[in-house]
């Protein structure tokens, strides 16, 4: 075995969408990449919900991407679901506008994607390096073990669990996931709090392809993304999602570990009480489950963000929490590939100065708050609490479909007004709440959402 050392200009840590998209483009700018993968190939680790929304960064890389890229299909129609235990009110938005290229957002299956995003790296000269471990960051600096913070010394390579398995390289992009061990090992990521991260079970129903058309009332290729509030998940905090790809749903529900561990109970139960609701089960009717897979996701926005550079090193991806949960709107492989994007182009800059310093490093951060990614998590930073308010779990969603149900409902009686319906109501679910904490909620939910 040779000495000599393996030294590239860039690693990345994780081929997800942060990871290869960082790679590409610090390998079309002429650099040396490695991008390292714990799974056997990129994608077989990442499972999540689907839905890729705002492909800004991926068109630029890759014009007209979707005419090779495996997508499923592409977004015309979001849905936005309040349930009970029997009862379903929708917010339903569908519009053409979405149905001409560049298309707003798409379904994708991510064993697909990521393979053929990690491919397009590799086509721009990045070397794949897959079934990969990485159990330790390479620093240069003094030396003094465990009395020497991490943040004091350069980190200059990563150590991974093959022979002959240290790399070097002068910048280091963690893209390793929400639970970054690169992260916290290069002591820029505190430990989080269970009420931090949600856990997302799915399952892949393959159904026959005119059947699920005629069903969501799709023609062609478009397609419709589903997230649905209150009972989905059932006493836990939560919610639950279903969208279309080619030939099959992705149904699944996303649960805070906190709850899920206090209340024991099983996602996987969740998940089939969802399945079962009398709104969903016509829907999943005739299905034939052909994958079931779970993810973990970081949902306290900016509250959780850690610091995202340090000498030698980035963070981008779930690794900076970098997910839009908002109760609305519900994102991440975008942000994933702007900040893989913008940590390699911080990384690009860096090179040309020949300067791997915190203080050159720094410019990762500028760039994002100039772009939507840090402009949205600080614009929403209060969406986390209005998200986990006990209330919005089942109390409001019982009683707008309760309140709904009496407005619609014929039965001899005078019509009510709205506004009167909902005192009714308001007061009807006085054992659960008051006048006074509606009021407080209906102010959160501005804050998170309105203003």
């Amino acid at each position: 075995m040779s000495n000599q050392k393996l030294k590239f200009d860039v690693i990345v840590v994780g081929a997800g969408p942060a990871g290869s998209i960082a790679a590409l483009t610090a390998a079309r700018a002429g650099l040396s990449v490695a991008l390292i993968e714990r799974g056997e190939y990129p994608g077989a680790k990442n499972v999540s919900g689907g839905a890729l929304y705002n492909t800004k960064f991926l068109d630029e890389l890759i014009p007209r991407f979707w005419e090779e890229a495996p997508v499923e299909r592409y977004l015309t129609r979001r849905v936005i679901s309040v349930m009970s235990a029997d009862s379903l009110v929708a917010l339903d938005f569908k519009t053409n506008h979405f149905a001409k290229p560049p298309y707003n957002g798409f379904t994708v299956l991510r064993p697909k994607f990521d393979r053929w995003l990690a491919g397009k790296a590799e086509e721009a000269g990045a070397l794949l390096i897959p079934a990969t471990v990485v159990d330790d960051l390479i620093y240069d600096g003094p030396s003094g073990g465990d009395s020497i913070a991490p943040t004091a010394r350069r980190i200059v390579g990563v150590r991974t669990r093959r022979e002959d398995g240290d790399i070097y390289a002068d910048v280091v992009i963690a893209c390793d996931g929400v639970n970054s061990f690169l992260a916290k090992k290069a002591g820029l990521q505190r430990e989080f709090h269970k009420d931090e991260l949600t856990l997302g079970v799915k399952e892949v129903i393959s159904l026959d392809r005119k059947v699920l058309e005629d069903r969501f009332q799709l023609t062609g290729d478009e397609g419709l993304t589903n997230e649905y509030v209150g009972y989905a998940s059932g006493e836990v905090y939560g919610g639950g999602f279903l969208y279309t790809n080619r030939d099959s749903l992705s149904i699944g529900v996303v649960t805070q570990i906190k709850d899920l561990a206090e209340k024991r109970i099983k996602p996987y139960d969740l998940l089939e009480q969802f399945k079962r609701h009398p709104s969903i089960a016509p829907l999943v009717r005739d299905g034939v489950v052909r994958e079931y897979s779970g993810h973990m996701i970081p949902e306290a926005g900016i509250n959780m963000m850690p610091k995202l550079y340090t000498s030698g090193m980035l963070i981008a991806g779930d690794a900076a929490g970098f997910v839009f949960a908002t109760g609305l709107f519900l994102e991440g492989m975008n942000y994933a590939m702007a900040s893989g994007h913008h940590a390699a182009k911080a990384a690009i800059e860096a090179h040309k100065v020949g300067n791997f310093s915190e203080v050159q490093l720094a410019s990762y951060q500028r760039k994002l708050e100039q772009d939507f990614v840090l402009k949205d998590l600080k614009n929403f930073k209060h969406a986390p609490e209005f998200v986990n308010n006990p209330q919005l779990q089942n109390v409001y969603p019982e009683m707008i479909c309760h309140m709904m149900e009496q407005l619609f409902n014929s039965n001899g009686q005078p019509k009510p007004k709205i506004l009167p319906a909902l005192v009714k109501e308001l007061r009807r679910g006085q054992g659960k709440v008051s006048l006074k904490t509606a009021v407080k909620d209906l102010y959160e939910a501005g804050k998170a959402l309105l203003w």
